[in-house]
């Protein structure tokens, strides 16, 4: 069985005194748009923030550790998370989690991005609390998928049975379940959901408030956080816009009718050598064409002969 070791030594917090509770950062998603053209993705079977007091010495040691966390693209399938913290349990290992399957996945490419974590008959303990499990799961899921164009989406499932300080519980979308036990302490449950954005998603299985006092083991009290089966992932950049050329405006020729303005305009551009202007081949259309001279001299030598006629006719009457 394989299994990460982490190593917290307490000596360089005696000069600060009491350390803040560490608590594990909660799955969300947030908007942005990744670098690099390709999506993001993230999954971790386990994650714990957690403040250890010691019985025997005012100090508190923080406990924030992961089992199997990766980032895209990665996988990793470790089924043990063991923790020494100096000061406790006789800096044996503190067994966290054992697990018959703990898996986690991560891809990311330029057309999406995914990311999934599972776990199943997984027992998780804290420090001070050897023999007795703070939680047992038959199976827990989370699962975000975010692909280009389309809306991402998570899910996260809590399969089985549950069981939480020894005692078999049922959880509630409504709101946590807390477990009591005299002596020991309370563990609140909470159904972790999910959430979306336009490009991000993000899901826990199970969320755990813990605030126990085994005075056990040289260790007073355990508070923080535990989250089981966390993921999440970004979209990437859509394509860009294709430069699109711009359109030309859609030309088309005139064509006369032979009146009005149109055809006027038509003779002005077709007028040939020696008619002049385009005004002056407008006119010649309404009435100064090439027959116009003989037009003219005819009518003046009609004139001539009707004048030496009624002349003549004058004449005749005076003699």
């Amino acid at each position: 069985m394989n299994s990460n070791t982490f190593r917290m030594p307490a000596a360089v917090l005696l000069a600060t005194g009491t350390v803040a509770l560490l608590t594990a950062p909660p799955a969300s998603a947030t908007g942005g748009t990744p670098a690099g053209g390709e999506g993001r993705s993230g999954a971790v079977v386990l994650r714990t923030g957690l403040d250890v007091g010691l019985l025997n010495k005012t100090v508190h040691i923080p406990m924030k550790a992961t089992l199997n966390e990766v980032s895209a693209p990665a996988t990793a399938e470790k089924t043990a998370l063991t923790v020494t913290l100096d000061g406790v349990e006789g800096n044996q290992p503190v067994s966290v989690l054992r697990a018959d399957v703990a898996t986690s996945k991560a891809t990311a490419d330029k057309t999406g991005a995914e990311a999934e974590a599972n776990l199943a008959k997984a027992r998780v303990h804290v420090p001070g609390l050897p023999l007795l499990s703070l939680i047992e799961v038959e199976k827990v899921t989370s699962k975000a998928v975010c692909e280009v164009g389309k809306k991402p989406v998570a899910s996260a499932n809590v399969l089985g049975t549950v069981t939480a300080l020894g005692k078999k519980v049922t959880l509630s979308a409504g709101g946590p379940t807390k477990v009591e036990v005299p002596g020991v302490g309370t563990v609140s449950l909470e159904l972790s959901g999910t959430q979306t954005t336009s490009t991000t998603a993000a899901a826990a299985a199970l969320r755990l408030k813990v605030a126990v006092n085994p005075l056990n083991l040289n260790v007073a009290q355990v508070d923080g956080e535990i989250v089981l089966a966390e993921a999440h992932c970004e979209s990437p950049p859509g394509p860009a816009p294709t430069a699109k050329a711009p359109e030309q405006p859609d030309i088309k020729a005139q064509t006369g009718t032979g009146t009005g303005t149109t055809a006027g305009t038509t003779a002005g551009a077709t007028a040939g050598p020696g008619t002049g202007s385009g005004t002056t081949a407008n006119l010649a259309e309404t009435g100064g064409g090439s027959l116009t001279p003989f037009i003219t001299g005819g009518a003046l030598t009609l004139l001539a002969l009707g004048g030496g006629a009624l002349f003549l006719t004058r004449r005749g009457k005076a003699q």
